[in-house]
């Protein structure tokens, strides 16, 4: 079933993410794949609206949002986790609160990556999308990420948001 357009993709990232499992998922491909999230989540939002992703589409669309996520929203990243164990004075109760702001500056530049992801979409959507399956988008984003095929391990994790975005 089609999700309704009208629903944002900012909501729709936030219901699918917030799924059981689907965060510690897209963590994982992230951490060891080096999946862009929006992107993925992006992927999902066009397959539950029926547009498919052929692999010239992520390559462009990655294009749209690439020096943003790695000007952006990596360094934020890399800020909030070394301020899990450091450097001194971290961790403590004062750079916590410090790590907490951090964090939520990260998914304003992810909110604001997003939006530039919906626009994408909503033009694909307008012209009708790509031929294909739209089923296998995320299949589609892991492989562009990982610059190779799934493993096991990425699989199960891909799995997990496939059965999760077939439940909503």
């Amino acid at each position: 079933m089609a999700a309704d357009v009208r629903q944002g993709l900012w909501d729709f990232a936030l219901r699918l993410y917030g799924a059981p499992d689907v965060g510690d998922a897209c963590l994982l491909l992230q951490d060891e794949s080096g999946v862009d999230v929006p992107v993925l989540l992006f992927s999902a939002w066009l397959a539950k609206n029926s547009v498919a992703l052929s692999p010239v589409d992520v390559t462009r669309i990655d294009g749209l949002v690439a020096a943003w996520r790695d000007e952006v929203v990596k360094p934020l990243r890399a800020i909030r986790r070394r301020l899990k164990s450091g450097p001194h004075p971290a961790p403590a109760g004062e750079t916590e609160t410090l790590r907490s702001g951090v964090k939520g500056v990260e998914l304003g530049s992810e909110k604001i990556e997003l939006a530039v992801l919906e626009a994408e979409g909503q033009t694909l959507m307008a012209a009708g999308g790509s031929t294909g399956d739209a089923g296998g988008n995320l299949r589609e984003v892991v492989k562009f990420f990982r610059g190779a095929e799934l493993d096991r391990k990425t699989a199960t994790a891909l799995a997990v948001i496939e059965g999760a975005l077939a439940a909503l």
